[in-house]
């Protein structure tokens, strides 16, 4: 078949590290599926990138037609099929939240307009970089001529950190959990969860809040876990999570790709338009989706309780606020 031209930005990082390797012996996109990998870092990176790109044609990999690597956004950004966005620009110690959005504000405004002007109208876009929901709705807003629905940020890192717990819990594998819901933002504020979660227990299909039978530790230690489980990484190994970050990202793009199984939902951070969960328009937030033809839809009629509700406007209001303050920057970078 024809090759696909798959975009990974912060190529050189650590996160690209293990998601390259991924994609390229076929995790993603199938094993006969070619693919043109094209690589962005920013100049003083390309160095190191070129050790990368020695490393993926050391592989001997046969799908991988071609590695192109640049800090040229006309080059990266060329006739794309997907783009998978992970360079932003990390927190440093004492930064502002703030100057954090006003720096990622900048990159991200410059890469939705390359993607307007240079990929395929139909390309799939994937933020990974933090803030990722803020960073992938400036992408979105640059670049009018690709459909919103096309423009989805990580959440399932997140989604596989609450499938896990509750696994680890019930000493099950995470394939016997199933949707499980992230609601909001990739942040301490985001909201998982499990009311609307099954279980497999023993061949039988139960929900989560039945299987555990500790509403307290599902209402409190369950949440903050998954809440804090990146700062809880970085605490533990120095470094951010990157590995799980690399696994997520392939489940998030494939289940793009091929479609969610029958009877499971996912997560993934995408525009609020249209939602029936009272959300507001115009945000990227993390909702549960459900996949089919390259095309998500909203998993519908769920019924949210007053717990619930309280978590999800509570991550919705950051959502704005963040959103508020990238947009001033926007209209000024």
């Amino acid at each position: 078949g024809e090759p696909i031209r798959v975009l990974v930005t912060g190529a050189a990082g650590q996160i690209a590290y293990s998601l390259l390797y991924s994609i390229a012996k076929g995790d993603v996109f199938g094993k006969e599926q070619p693919l043109v990998l094209v690589l962005l870092d920013i100049t003083p990176m390309m160095t190191v990138l070129e050790g990368v790109v020695m490393e993926l044609q050391d592989c001997a990999l046969p799908l991988l037609r071609e590695v192109i690597s640049t800090d040229k956004e006309e080059v990266a950004f060329k006739d794309l099929d997907i783009a998978i966005l992970v360079g932003s620009m990390p927190r440093r110690e004492g930064m502002e939240r703030k100057d954090l959005l006003k720096a990622n504000v900048k990159i991200f405004k410059s890469q939705g307009a390359a993607l307007d002007k240079y990929a395929k109208k139909t390309v799939k876009v994937v933020v990974v970089g933090n803030p990722a929901n803020t960073n992938c709705l400036i992408a979105s807003k640059s670049a009018p001529s690709i459909p919103k629905e096309n423009f989805s940020c990580l959440t399932r890192l997140d989604h596989n950190r609450a499938k896990s717990q509750i696994a680890l819990k019930l000493g099950v594998t995470a394939n016997d959990v199933k949707n499980v819901i992230i609601w909001g933002n990739h942040s301490s504020t985001q909201y998982p969860d499990v009311n609307h979660a099954k279980v497999n227990v023993k061949g039988k299909e139960v929900g989560v809040y039945e299987a555990i039978k500790d509403d307290s530790w599902l209402k409190g230690d369950f949440i903050l876990t998954v809440q804090q489980r990146g700062a809880a990484v970085i605490k533990a190994r120095k470094l951010s999570s990157a590995m799980s970050a690399a696994k997520a990202i392939c489940d998030h793009v494939r289940d793009i790709w091929f479609g969610t199984p029958a009877g499971e939902f996912v997560s993934m951070g995408v525009i609020s338009d249209g939602n029936s969960y009272g959300v507001p328009e115009d945000l990227l937030y993390s909702f549960p989706v459900v996949i089919k033809d390259k095309a998500w839809k909203f998993v519908e009629g769920l019924p949210i309780n007053d717990f619930s509700r309280e978590k999800m406007d509570l991550t919705a209001k950051e959502l704005t606020e963040e959103k508020e303050t990238a947009v001033e920057f926007l209209s000024s970078a």
